[in-house]
């Protein structure tokens, strides 16, 4: 797998998959390995394999061998909570030293091996299940490799930095990397137990097992920046601290508990992965984007994987906030693609991106992160009541508010639109950012500046909740003003956006106001902000359920009848989780509860089918065939994070649920459960400081829900009215 640049896009070229490297990933914090199954990483084929600290890969080979050969696999997965891997292998037929043939099979040993805080420690037991005594040698080969992860995406360099000889020294082996950028990158391998014999590319330890004896070997490795380099801890105390950090994580999120064990494994797998994802920041938490190649804050994505979870992990919300307002930009500067009061894009920690050599060490390049950031700030205070935080950010409200006026309009036609600035930008700059994912409706790309529909919608939506935070906060005259704003806004886009010949919402218009007149699935993000009529609302969805559109796992990005369509795109007919989820939240938000019901059981369907049932970040758009799963799309990030919180949207749009802190209320408008749940019950709701569970279920007279937490002035109000016929 590599990356080329095509027409100033970072396009990952894929010369072979995720969906047969058989790969597992571990992540925490800023830290993730990609290892093979038996736990080793390997400098061969396409060169992904690694542990990466930063956006560097710090560990590029860490192999074991047994008497100079590869253990037989008997097992491996990682832990339920995804934070330890465990690997259990055993003896290939060996000889020793006196000719005695030692039989496959002989030898148990188990590898567990996790990630902590800039740091991977590992663990190797070792049992003699034999009825007599073995010698053997144990290997292990490391190297570490400096590359920084676009340069392992492919990007050549024609330049690079000084790796130093690595040095040993009593039990320990260092590798340093004097980078470019003046910084200097170092690997730090400590074995617990000092090895037989050691060099500056291997160390090797020599046993003699009795029979059921037993012994293990740690070690320790770090990563980080001169002067800042890990603290090694040893093995068991780095797992208690692990261990009691995620016990203390899981507290902070709710519980869904259904009738439907399938659908319980999809939400526990979900919950372990969100928080996996969830990585601490000076501001809070934030879900960096996507395991391998988005481990890093990204706004787009913070924000809508915060707005997918808002109603069980609020606390998400708040760091993604915080993070945001602290990274807001104040000034110019084209090659980031930045302006003031614009919400970045992504930002990386490598060397290359320290260089300049890309330009995405703060990169501002995506037009619906700004107003994406207003609609979080008004759905986090509805769900928390948290006065404080929205005050604080308040003058990063209007900053991002006044960016879209200013800057975000570039022709003064009232509408958003992008164009980039930088000379090694993203020319699209939406949620699909590949360079031929905006098109006319004969397949020409679309030229720019370019408004897209669903941007529109955020800009609605951002402007309508801004004016009731405002209000909130005593801003009358500003509430008031923001609030004409978005009615018109809403009046015009309905005039301007529609399609009669397609009866959607157009995906964009063009530098000259031509539409890019395709049937797609960023029509459906109209309904979840709201700005769609009723009328049109129902016909949008409509044509997102046609067969054209939906493969019977999910909604594609774009119609099988569009020019573009290819179900192994990467935006132009693949199906993308995090997608469907927001366009059931619109479903929902219009009372087409019922069409909710069929989104779900396509995603859930497919979580079923997939490994782990674990969503990933989009797979292949081809019809659903009888008996067979879902097609893998080849280099999709997993887990992905907006991807992971897609279920927590779709089960809330399906509940018509939504939490309101100020009030203390929780409202179910129209609740529906697909036919494969009867019942769902969640604990550990916070509300104002309150613990509540609630039970929702399939009764005689329709859906039931019972709060059965006693003592509570939490108010649940159930809308049961007739919902509209199915589209």
């Amino acid at each position: 797998m590599s990356i080329i640049e095509i027409e100033s896009q970072f396009y990952i070229l894929a010369t072979s998959s995720f969906a047969d490297d058989r790969t597992v990933v571990l992540k925490q914090g800023d830290t993730f390995a990609i290892l093979d199954r038996f736990g080793d990483v390997h400098p061969i084929g396409t060169g992904t394999q690694g542990i990466f600290h930063e956006d560097t890969r710090y560990i590029s080979r860490m192999e074991l061998s047994i008497n100079g050969q590869r253990p037989m696999l008997l097992s491996s997965s990682p832990r339920e909570d995804n934070q330890m891997f465990i690997v259990d292998l055993t003896n290939p037929d060996f000889q020793t030293t006196t000719g005695r043939l030692i039989q496959r099979g002989t030898l148990h040993i188990m590898r567990s091996k996790f990630l902590w805080q800039g740091a991977c420690h590992e663990k190797i037991k070792i049992v003699n299940y034999g009825l007599e005594a073995v010698d053997f040698t144990l290997e292990m080969k490391f190297n570490a490799d400096f590359t920084d992860i676009f340069e392992v995406r492919g990007i050549h360099r024609t330049k690079k930095g000084k790796q130093r000889t690595p040095k040993q020294d009593e039990g320990m082996l260092k590798f340093v990397y004097e980078g470019l950028d003046n910084t200097n990158r170092i690997t730090t391998i400590q074995f617990a137990q000092p090895p037989e014999s050691f060099s500056t590319k291997s160390a090797s330890y020599k046993f003699h097992l009795l029979p059921r004896q037993e012994t293990d070997i740690e070690v320790n490795v770090g990563f980080g920046k001169e002067k800042n380099v890990t603290e090694l801890l040893g093995f068991d105390v780095a797992r208690n601290n692990m261990n009691a950090y995620m016990e203390k994580t899981r507290q902070y999120c709710a519980d869904v508990f259904t009738s439907n064990a399938q659908f319980n494994d999809w939400i526990n797998r979900s919950k372990s992965d969100l928080i996996t994802m969830a990585t601490p920041t000076p501001h809070g938490l934030y879900p960096y984007a996507g395991v391998p190649w988005f481990s890093t804050p990204f706004g787009r994505d913070g924000i809508i994987t915060a707005l997918e979870c808002l109603w069980v992990e609020p606390e998400l919300a708040k760091g993604v906030l915080q993070y945001l307002a602290f990274t807001q930009a104040k000034s110019f500067n084209d090659f980031q693609d930045a302006e003031p009061g614009k919400i970045f894009h992504e930002t990386r920690g490598g060397e290359m991106s320290a260089l300049g050599e890309v330009p995405f060490e703060m990169y501002y390049g995506t037009i619906d992160a700004t107003p994406l950031f207003v609609i979080l700030a008004g759905a986090y205070l509805e769900r928390t009541g948290d006065f404080a935080l929205v005050r604080n950010i308040w003058p990063n409200i209007e900053r991002a508010l006044a960016w879209i006026d200013q800057y975000g309009d570039i022709d003064g036609d009232g509408f958003v639109e992008y164009k980039t600035k930088s000379e090694k930008g993203l020319t699209n700059q939406g949620w699909k950012d590949s360079q031929d994912s905006v098109f006319y409706e004969a397949g020409e790309l679309a030229s720019d500046p370019i408004a897209l529909c669903e941007v529109q919608a955020y800009v609605y939506d951002a402007k309508a909740k801004a004016a009731w935070i405002a209000e909130l906060l005593g801003l009358e005259d500003v509430a008031a003003k923001l609030k004409k704003e978005a009615e018109a806004f809403k009046e015009k886009f309905n005039q301007v956006f529609w399609s009669e010949t397609k009866q959607t919402y157009v995906l964009a218009l063009d530098g000259k106001k031509n539409p890019c007149n395709v049937l797609s699935s960023n029509a459906g993000h109209c309904l979840f902000s709201g700005i769609a009529t009723p009328e049109r609302a129902r016909l949008v969805a409509w044509n997102l359920l046609s067969e054209s559109m939906f493969s019977g796992w999910g909604v594609r990005t774009i119609a099988t009848t569009e020019a573009r369509y290819n179900p192994m795109s990467y935006h132009n007919g693949s199906i993308w989780p995090h997608d469907n989820a927001m366009i059931a939240y619109g479903f929902s938000r219009y009372n087409l509860q019922r069409e909710v019901k069929r989104l779900l059981t396509g995603m859930f369907d497919t979580a079923v089918a997939m490994d782990d049932q674990r969503l990933p970040e989009l797979f292949c758009g081809f019809e659903r065939r009888k008996a067979q799963a879902p097609t893998a799309y080849p280099v999709a990030c997993s887990p992905q994070a907006w991807s992971v919180g897609a279920v927590f949207l779709m089960l809330q749009a399906s509940l018509g649920m939504k939490i309101n802190a100020l009030t203390n209320t929780i409202t179910f408008c129209h609740p529906v459960l697909p036919d494969f749940l009867q019942e769902v019950t969640i604990t550990n709701i916070r509300i104002n400081d309150r613990q509540i569970i609630l039970q929702v279920r399939k009764g005689k007279e329709g859906i039931e829900v019972n709060l059965l937490t006693p003592g509570t002035d939490v108010t649940i109000d159930l809308q049961t009215e007739t919902m509209l016929e199915p589209v």
